[in-house]
């Protein structure tokens, strides 16, 4: 008995081998951290497209960006789109085996809109939930929202049970200290489960072999690891250590390009680089002009906008991957884009607006700015820092890592910034959005402007925005963009910079789908 043992162990480890030899393990790598798993936490691309491996939404967006069934298999619009009733899908399975039902729905619903969540647009505020039964959920509006589904892909479900059993009811704010049940462990519906979190080391993802929805990738695992240093992160990548890399450095594309391991997959994308200002405080809160906020005078905003050599950003610092913008949205999102124009780049004439606002010898101003979020963004701001100079606006630039620098800039960490950079992908693919959430008034209470850090506010705007969100005619919706991005570009209520382009680098044996929105979603990835 004891020779049969042996020999049935010695069986088990060679096929225990075999699989583990057969397993199809795929190697990511991002210059920005994974923080939090708590998919409320912070609305950013990267971190909704990791969390898009755990997690579904009632909707999905397919490789062509157009909206899907999701955890809802169906929906109908009712009362002229002031009632929606959504079908859910049956037989769907949290990780830990709890079954999916209108209780999850109706509890992230609530918990998407609560104090610290970095998502409260996702939800209209004045929605009402009901369950109508255990696979049935209908919401009401008080007026029409016909495109209110539009975001919802990443607004992700989550297990009321498990949350509530593990002290997670409540969202994880971006500029929490102390880590969450949550932030830590993730409970989703999605192609992947999470098997180990280290944030800023290593995070495992297994594939979930009981995911509801058709299996189109070929991989056991996703293993992401944050690597930070652009030189270190293409090294791996040519080196064969990890399979996908993003971003590119575009000083490294023709070499990643002339290697035999891997190569560059680019296009355009549908994010805008821009600048903003702290127009709110009467006070700015790093800055050597005491008493009044400079950025509240017009003419301190175009000075800014004048200051700021789009051309030379593109051609020396994007090394032509960019296409400056005149607005808040790229082009291919608004018809009328080609009637706005960027401000004449022109430093004399901005000094001439400082002077004429009171400051002849400019003044001193703090900057905060991300070094791992976008395409050379630290580099943009160093740009920006030179080229403000020339006005006499001495920058103190504070470029640091995403996590720490959302902590401090978006609204659970109170908007703490006096000048900054940021990029902005509407998730709806709308101009709605982006009039919305970066130039609506903010509110105690409301979530409109949410992203809106620096408080840009005119009322005509948010008229405007109402309208715009429950108007069906496509030409009068326009119309109402129009003169929405008029007002906004008058105000020189900020600096748009660029659309930036993606630049993925990929190994030669694997194929993954690139979308416009640059999410990396590699439920798509195959791998031979």
């Amino acid at each position: 008995m004891s020779i049969r043992r042996h020999l049935l162990a010695a069986f088990a480890a060679v096929a225990l081998s075999s699989v583990s030899a057969h397993a199809v393990t795929l190697r990511y790598a991002n210059q920005g951290d994974l923080k939090s798993l708590d998919p409320y936490t912070l609305n950013e691309t990267t971190a909704n497209a990791h969390l898009g491996h755990v997690y579904d939404g009632l909707t999905t967006r397919g490789k062509d960006l157009k909206v899907g069934p999701g955890l809802a298999e169906r929906w109908e619009i009712l009362d002229g789109a002031k009632k929606w009733r959504f079908h859910l899908r049956k037989n769907v399975k949290f990780h830990n085996g709890e079954a999916f039902t209108a209780d999850d729905v109706i509890f992230s619903a609530d918990r998407v809109r609560a104090a610290g969540s970095n998502f409260q647009t996702r939800v209209p505020k004045d929605a009402k939930f009901t369950k109508v039964d255990d696979y049935t959920v209908e919401v009401e509006l008080s007026s029409p929202n016909p495109i209110m589904i539009a975001q919802w892909d990443t607004w992700y479900i989550i297990s009321k049970k498990w949350a509530e059993a593990n002290g997670s009811a409540a969202p994880t704010p971006a500029s929490a200290t102390t880590p969450s049940h949550i932030s830590l462990n993730a409970n989703g519906t999605g192609p992947f489960k999470i098997e180990s979190h280290q944030p800023g080391v290593k995070t495992v993802f297994k594939a979930n072999p009981a995911w509801w929805d058709k299996k189109e990738h070929n991989l056991d695992e996703i293993i992401f690891t944050p690597i930070p240093n652009a030189a270190t992160r293409v090294a791996a990548l040519l080196s064969g250590e990890v399979d996908v890399i993003e971003p590119v450095p575009v000083q490294d594309m023709a070499r990643v390009n002339a290697s035999d391991k891997a190569q560059v997959l680019a296009g355009p994308e549908l994010r805008t680089i821009f600048l903003g200002y702290d127009q709110s405080r009467d006070e700015l809160l790093e800055s050597n002009v005491k008493g009044k906020n400079p950025f509240k005078d017009v003419r301190v905003r175009q000075a800014f906008n004048m200051a700021v050599d789009k051309e030379t950003i593109k051609t020396r610092v994007m090394r032509g991957l960019s296409t400056p913008s005149a607005l808040m949205i790229a082009p291919d999102l608004f018809a009328h884009s080609a009637d706005f124009t960027s401000p004449k780049f022109d430093p004399e004439g901005a000094k001439k607006l400082l002077a004429d606002a009171g400051y002849p010898n400019g003044f001193e101003v703090g900057m905060d700015c991300p070094n791992d979020r976008y395409v050379n963004d630290a580099q943009i701001c160093q740009a920006v820092v030179g080229m403000l100079a020339r006005i006499g606006v001495k920058v103190n630039l504070n470029a640091q890592p995403k996590a720490q620098y959302f902590a401090k800039v978006l609204k659970p960490g109170g908007y703490k910034t006096s000048f900054y950079l940021l990029g902005w992908t509407p998730g709806t693919f709308d101009s709605h959005n982006v009039l919305n959430d970066l130039h609506g008034c903010r509110a105690e209470g409301s979530p409109r402007g949410e992203s809106n850090l620096g408080g840009y506010c005119d009322a005509k705007v948010d008229e405007l925005t109402a309208k715009i969100l429950v108007e069906a005619d496509e030409a009068k919706r326009n119309a109402m963009i129009k003169e929405a991005y008029t007002i906004t570009t008058k105000a020189f209520a900020y600096v748009p910079l660029h659309q930036q382009a993606l630049a993925w680098g990929v190994a030669k044996n694997v194929k993954i789908t690139q979308r416009a929105d640059n999410s990396v979603l590699l439920y798509w990835a195959v791998k031979k």
